[in-house]
Formats: structure tokens, sequence, C-alpha cells
């Protein structure tokens, strides 16, 4: 039986996380997937990121796995002669497996209930979709990979727009194999939403933060914001104050009807690090004739314990 390094395969370190080998694996897959690249080979390196995958993937896979490698195996090598007692099932020849389907039927080979006559659903499978904010708009086409009992099987998905936060989206009938005339199992996708650089989704509301200057927020402007689309003009009003959030109805995030929630921008006030002469003449000069006062509670209340003592 020949020995393969899935490490390798993915190009992760033995001690990679979950998360790592899931976004190695991703993006072996769109690059080689059979309906997205020609290059020659790109199929056989796609079918053995996907072999690799199911196997790290799983924690009972990946320590019988990692048992082998520690074990130090190069090229053909035997297995342990236990495996063979607690793995092989009625009527299967032990040496035809390769090494990915005799880990793959680590699970449905083992135990009584694997050589029962009653129907058994196949297994369910789960994994994460992460998909940017701008995806949940438009929706996304997805390349998706498996191994059922030693058998690498993909499928190319197509999202719809308006998925949330957390939302499972069921293949029905694209899990494991079922056993003695069972249905097969179902293949669920949970959406993670990939952190954005601008946007906050709240529910189906998008917050983001509006930089505006002082005299933006005293005077009232028109300002430039982005949205999941094409910019648009905020109308900010005369007298706006830092914390306060301005709505821009239909921006959001797609509902389940392909109704939109809102945008919401929060404002913050900047003020200039560093001014020139000139502006700083100007800044004096309005010291000197306004009237605003900023600090009017802790005014009330200093004036409140002079008066008092």
């Amino acid at each position: 039986m020949q020995f393969k390094d899935y490490y390798a395969v993915l190009g992760v370190a033995k001690t990679a996380d979950l998360d790592a080998i899931k976004k190695a694996y991703r993006s072996l897959a769109r690059k080689n997937h059979p309906d997205l690249s020609k290059d020659a080979g790109a199929q056989e390196r796609f079918k053995e990121a996907a072999q690799a995958y199911a196997i790290l993937k799983d924690p009972d896979k990946r320590a019988a796995y990692d048992a082998l490698g520690q074990a130090g195996p190069q090229g053909d090598f035997e297995p342990p002669p236990h495996w063979r007692a607690q793995y092989q099932s009625d009527g299967d020849a032990f040496e035809d497996l390769d090494l990915a389907e005799l880990l793959a039927s680590l699970h449905a080979r083992a135990g009584p209930s694997a050589r029962a006559s009653t129907p058994r659903p196949g297994q369910d499978f789960e994994d994460t979709l992460s998909m940017g904010l701008r995806e949940t708009l438009h929706g996304m086409r997805v390349p998706i990979t498996w191994v059922d009992e030693g058998v690498s099987k993909d499928l190319m998905v197509d999202i719809a727009p308006g998925v949330r936060q957390g939302q499972r989206i069921r293949l029905r009938g694209k899990g494991g194999k079922g056993w003695h005339g069972g249905p097969p199992g179902d293949y669920y996708l949970k959406v993670v939403l990939a952190p954005d650089p601008v946007f906050t989704p709240v529910g189906q509301d998008l917050l983001f933060q509006l930089d505006l200057a002082p005299w933006e927020a005293v005077l009232g402007a028109q300002v430039q914001v982005p949205t999941l689309q094409e910019p648009v003009l905020l109308t900010v009003p005369a007298g706006s104050q830092a914390g306060h959030k301005l709505r821009l109805k239909g921006y959001g995030l797609p509902g389940p009807k392909g109704v939109r929630g809102d945008m919401l921008a929060v404002i913050q006030i900047k003020t200039p690090k560093t001014i020139s002469e000139a502006e700083r003449a100007h800044y004096q000069a309005l010291a000197g004739i306004s009237s605003f006062r900023a600090r009017t509670t802790f005014e009330k209340e200093t004036n409140h314990g002079a008066n008092g003592s």
C-alpha cells in the first residue's frame, strides 16, 4: 500500500488546526477544479486535495493517519495487522484498498452495526462556507468536494442571494451512501460571513463609521459613501453630533423575501492633528467670537459645587 503525505498535499504543517486545513483545501480546490482550470494535472491535484481534506478534517481518521506517519512509512508499507481484523468488511479485499479508501472506511466498517442488514441512512456531512457581504447580495457558485467510501465526489453549488450568517444550506441526498437500501445522507453548508473592512452586519442592517471634519458636522455636507454596490451621496444635516446614525434605507443585506435592510452611518468627528499658521489664526478667531460651550454639564456641576460650599 502506497503511503501519501496528506499534509504536504495541502501544503500545511502537521500541527495545522482545522481552520488552516480548510483554508488550504479551499484554495487548492478552487485553483484546480475541473470546471475552473484547464491546466495539465489540475484534475489529479484536485482529487488528491479532496482525499487529503477528507482524512485530515475528521479527528478519528486524522489520528489513525498520524499514527501511521509516526511509524515513518516510506513508499509501500503494510498497515498494522489489527487493522485487517477491525476494518475489513465481508467480501472486500483488504489489499485492493488504497490509503484514502482504508482511512475513509474507519467509521463505515467498524462495529457490529455496520454489518446489520437493517436499512440505514448514509452519513450527513457538514462544512462551512465563507462568504463576503457582496456575495450575499449577488449569490455565488462554489465547488464542493467530499470523499464517501473512498470515492471522491465533487459538485458545483449555486448559492442564491439573501443567505444569512449562520444559515445552514441543505444539499439533499449529497451525503454518505446509504446502507442496505437506506437513503443517502445530506450535505450541509453553514454560512459564515467573512469580516468586511468597511461594514459591520447587524441582522440585515449594515453599520459603518462616517468620519466628518468639524465644519462638515456644523454646516452640513453632501458626502459620498460606499455601499455594497455603487457609492451614493449622503446628506449630512447641519449640527450633526458624534455617535448619531444616518440611515440609508434599502442598502443593507438582502432578507429571505428579497427585502433589503438599511445602511447606518455612525458619525465620527475627526480633528486635524497638525494645522498651518493661517488655520490656527482662524480657529483662534472662531474661539473668540463663538458662544458655543462644549462642557455645559461640567460647568453646571462646577458652579453648583461652588455655590453650595
